[in-house]
């Protein structure tokens, strides 16, 4: 009878393990369908983006040489990857799940495309359905303009869209707007998202605690959220509205990784100390054999 609850019991804990496993897409997300059509150069493209960013866990396309991890992920030629809408693998790439992490602030919607249009690269039977766009110039974004300013009075950043109808410059408003802050490892997001007012502005609290480079600079970086309309549409500016923080480089400080002159010391002396020892050892060793030497010589004689 034990014997039975116990086998219960791990298929019931293996059942809420898989459940716990399933990926849910948001609707709206995987009905999202690429602004351009895929094409040679961007699966090249894609290519290049999934060997830096992917191919680490998910190993080659097609040759099952995935990383060992729970749960394993996926080969992009498998069914399984291939089985998901584009608009999911978006959302999936974007977002992340653990042990995938997220590359919504390390990659661009576009870039995600790219990458997506090289995974389907290895699917015959794929047939490519793109985003109907309702304005705008789609991927390139030539329609929609960002202009970004520096409000110190208030500490915010003030961003101001525009966009060209009928040749005449119009505010666009009522876009959501989101600000990153470059880092070495993504970008940073910055206060929440925006949406911008009748003369299409949007402003954004900046952190005043939030460390730049020795004279304060920091890169900002500005999106539109709205691809379907304008593409992918961002501006970037360096500032110098941060705090400034020095940063000591790698080789300032005595450490292990250093040059020998900066070097610890107790490393040192340990490393000192054990070659005196070892020369001592062999000296020694030499000594007892010209001691066994000349002892056998007596003997001799």
């Amino acid at each position: 009878m034990i014997k039975r609850y116990l086998s219960l019991l791990i298929i019931v804990l293996i059942s809420l393990h898989l459940s716990a496993q399933e990926w849910v897409v948001p609707a709206e997300n995987g009905a999202r369908l690429s602004p351009f059509a895929f094409s040679d150069s961007t699966r090249k493209a894609g290519a290049e983006l999934y060997n830096t960013n992917c191919k680490s866990c998910h190993g080659d396309p097609g040759k099952n040489n995935v990383i060992k991890l729970v749960p394993p992920p996926p080969d992009p030629a498998s069914a399984k990857m291939q089985s998901n809408p584009d608009g999911a693998l978006h959302f999936k790439i974007a977002e992340g799940k653990t042990p995938m992490p997220s590359f919504k602030n390390i990659l661009s919607s576009v870039n995600i495309w790219q990458i997506i249009s090289y995974i389907r690269s290895f699917n015959d039977k794929y047939v490519q359905k793109t985003q109907t766009k309702p304005g705008g110039s789609g991927a390139a974004g030539e329609n929609a303009k960002i202009k970004i300013a520096w409000l110190k009075e208030t500490h915010q950043v003030q961003t101001f869209i525009s966009a060209t109808k009928e040749k005449v410059i119009q505010p666009v408003a009522g876009t959501e707007v989101k600000l990153f802050v470059k880092r070495y490892f993504g970008n940073l997001p910055i206060d929440e998202a925006r949406n911008t007012d009748a003369e299409g502005k949007a402003l954004f609290s900046f952190p005043k605690d939030l460390p730049g480079d020795s004279a304060g600079f920091v890169q900002l970086i500005v999106k539109l959220s709205d691809e379907a309309a304008f593409g992918e549409v961002k501006a970037d500016t360096t500032l110098a509205i941060a705090l400034p923080t020095y940063r000591p480089p790698l080789n300032e400080k005595r450490a292990m990784w250093n040059v020998v002159q900066k070097a610890p010391i107790w490393l040192l002396l340990a490393y000192t100390f054990s070659v005196l020892a070892a020369w001592g050892f062999i000296i020694y060793v030499f000594l007892q054999i010209r001691v066994i030497y000349r002892a056998g010589i007596r003997k001799d004689q």
